[in-house]
């Protein structure tokens, strides 16, 4: 009479583990569905609001006659069709402002690249630097704009591993050039070759500090640029090749 209980008791412990072990594949599936659809549906999510944005600043200073839109549907024979109100309001084509937005880029680089364009550029600048306030604007935009669509070979070296902020702690900096100028005639102790080494910051690496280390401090990785990035952004947890920390370490 005694085995009847207690075989009851034993029948009633499985049903718990059964419940756990569906929340949690439930959980790891929620999860895993999260890092599949989150870069493909933040990428789709980011480019279709850039091109809405550039859509909507450089199509009204289209005149109507030539809203792309308009012509193709023109070209096409196709007839708006009036709305509730009785007003023909052609619906825009998403894009069509990015693809007019780079045809204008392109041409005015075209023409900035001739004499006639240099001319009027520089008597343009000439103008807006006697703005004091504009001028400010301008040249703080330009520089900007210089640096990050600078079609020079100014990327970074190599990665580097430095001890930062203080002796046994390790960073990952980026090389980007040797030191020039004032910063290498006055700095580090005489007979030091220093290197310009950016320091990026976790998640953030476009922002950081600009160190200078004598190149004997400078390790040099193996690893890419990119992957270094990759470490950075990933706060530790994506090695190079895409590596998770934990398969990394075994």
């Amino acid at each position: 009479m005694t085995q009847g209980p207690h075989n009851m008791f034993e029948q009633e412990h499985p049903e718990p583990k059964r419940r756990g072990s569906l929340l949690g594949w439930l959980r790891s599936s929620f999860l895993t569905g999260l890092v599949v659809i989150a870069p493909i549906g933040l990428t789709i999510w980011l480019i279709w609001t850039v091109v809405g944005w550039i859509d909507g600043f450089v199509l009204p200073l289209v005149p109507d006659q030539f809203q792309p839109d308009i012509l193709i549907r023109n070209w096409l024979g196709i007839e708006f069709q009036p709305g509730p109100d009785g007003v023909v309001s052609p619906t825009s084509i998403r894009g069509i402002g990015v693809v007019v937005f780079l045809i204008f880029t392109l041409l005015v680089g075209w023409t900035a690249k001739g004499y006639m364009g240099r001319s009027l550029l520089r008597f343009a600048e000439s103008v807006v630097q006697g703005i004091p306030v504009v001028r400010s604007i301008y040249s703080g935009v330009k520089q900007i704009a210089e640096t990050v669509f600078n079609q020079a070979d100014t990327s970074f070296e190599k990665a580097c591993l430095i001890q930062y902020p203080r002796e046994g702690i390790w960073a990952i900096g980026f090389i980007s050039t040797d030191a020039k100028g004032e910063v290498r005639d006055k700095g580090g102790a005489p007979g030091d070759h220093l290197i310009s080494v950016f320091v990026p910051t976790t998640p953030n690496p476009t922002s950081g500090f600009l160190l200078f280390f004598p190149e004997r401090d400078v390790i040099p990785l193996d690893m890419s640029v990119e992957d270094a990035a990759k470490l950075v952004i990933s706060a530790g947890l994506v090695y190079p090749n895409n590596t998770p920390a934990a398969q990394a370490a075994e």
